[in-house]
């Protein structure tokens, strides 16, 4: 009995029937002649309540439901979710689908409110977007089922205890790897540029054509010929290739739900995969007050697990990042030449000047690609209209700040470091094109 009081549930159509019947025996004492109609709605009602329970209950497990959950989730995407339920009665059942969704939506008022034939299964699929990685644990799943009356409705329950863990995004990685190879990155404003000649591996010995350079003719292969030929060459494989991520407080500012070092560990995820289907080596390591995570560059077919599972347990802290620590630690470990793409952030000409001499040190041995992140919610703010003084004087600071973060990357440049200036949503896609230019210049 307490199982079946506990399972039931009054609807919101009952509570209005009751009242209308409470305000007509009310006004009854005013119109006695009333009362015997009232007193006949009434016993309708509790009729037609009873007969509602009884055709809830006279299935014992009336609606069969589970939930379908993906191997693990990709941070920041929209990942599917599938509920499976099967509708045992007979006749069309109207329900109600609460799904314990895990603590760090801050969700109340989560449910699928559909109605289902008799006798069939249907699938309902709804997305979420996780923004922090780590552990994600479900609850129980319930539904709410009841009849066209919808006087009451019965609930039940299906232990559904899960956890699904939230990796970096390997939807983004997917994503960009099919682009990459079926010719398609020229629809995100990615290009693939050929360079003939200039690097390292020699290709294949072809037919002069105009335009060519005439450094590469190969004069012994001309003169067999009697006709000019000219070295090709392509892009150097098995470099090194490593994405440093700065991971102190400058990287925690947040940006649609998701934090700078979230973009930057989604990008890093997505470039090291480009860089091994390549032919390059992709390796990673992080760094605040010290240097951790890392991966040195393989070219192995474990490779991208192992970035995978390293990114998954990168912490953020609020320390002080660590430039100088960060240089002693690639002089003493990477004695290879390599691409070094740094995720951090500055926001002011006096932060860069206090790293830019151990950025200057690592830039001698490697090529360095620094990589910060524009101030979007000040960029929204130089574009509106101002008519205050105070408006004035917010617009005149943003606009400091915007034109400080040009300096920077002038600054930079300067001293022949490579940079990245963009906003979040398009770190990717930006770091993408600039690996595949430094690739067809062959700057490495």
């Amino acid at each position: 009995m307490k199982k079946f009081f506990k399972s039931l549930f009054l609807q919101r159509r009952f509570f209005i029937a009751m009242g209308v019947i409470v305000v007509a025996f009310v006004m009854a004492f005013f119109f006695e002649r009333w009362i015997d109609y009232i007193k006949i709605a009434l016993f309708v009602l509790l009729g037609l309540f009873v007969l509602d329970i009884l055709l809830l209950y006279r299935i014992k497990n009336g609606i069969q439901a589970s939930r379908n959950l993906p191997d693990k989730l990709s941070n920041g995407d929209a990942n599917p979710v599938e509920i499976l339920v099967s509708n045992r009665y007979n006749a069309s059942t109207k329900l109600r689908i609460i799904d314990e969704l895990p603590v760090q939506f801050q969700e109340r008022q989560f449910e699928i409110v559909r109605e289902i034939e008799g006798g069939q299964s249907r699938f309902f699929v709804y997305k979420i977007r996780p923004t922090e990685r780590g552990e994600y644990h479900y609850g129980g799943l319930h539904v709410f089922a009841g009849t066209a009356l919808g006087l009451v409705e019965r609930k039940f329950s299906f232990s559904q205890d899960a956890m699904v863990p939230n990796y970096p995004s390997f939807l983004q990685m997917r994503k960009y790897e099919l682009m990459a190879f079926t010719n398609r990155l020229k629809d995100y404003g990615l290009k693939k540029i050929r360079r003939i000649g200039h690097t390292m591996e020699f290709e294949q010995i072809k037919d002069y054509v105009l335009g060519d350079d005439v450094r590469n003719i190969n004069w012994k292969a001309s003169a067999k010929r009697n006709q000019l030929m000219i070295n090709q060459f392509q892009d150097e494989k098995s470099q090194p290739v490593y994405s440093v991520i700065d991971k102190g407080r400058v990287m925690k500012m947040p940006f649609d739900e998701l934090k700078l070092v979230d973009y930057a560990i989604n990008a890093t995820l997505v470039i090291s995969n480009i860089a091994l289907k390549k032919g390059d080596k992709a390796g990673m390591f992080s760094f605040s007050n010290k240097v951790d995570n890392q991966v040195m560059a393989q070219k192995r077919a474990s490779q991208m697990n192992l970035i995978l599972e390293t990114l998954y347990n990168l912490d953020t802290d609020f320390k002080e990042s660590d430039f100088a620590r960060l240089y002693v630690d690639i002089k003493r470990k990477l004695t290879q030449r390599s691409l070094l793409l740094l995720y951090t952030n500055f926001e002011t000409m006096d932060a860069l000047h206090r790293q830019l001499p151990y950025l200057q040190a690592i830039a001698k041995n490697h090529l360095l690609v620094v990589i910060f992140f524009e101030n979007t919610e000040l960029n929204a703010l130089l574009h509106e209209k101002v008519t205050t003084t105070h408006e004035i004087f917010h617009k005149t600071i943003a606009e400091k700040f915007a034109y400080e973060k040009k300096l920077i990357v002038n600054e930079l440049n300067r001293y022949g470091i490579q940079t990245i200036l963009t906003e979040p949503q398009h770190l990717t896609v930006n770091t993408i094109n600039k690996y595949l230019e430094i690739k067809a210049r062959g700057l490495l």
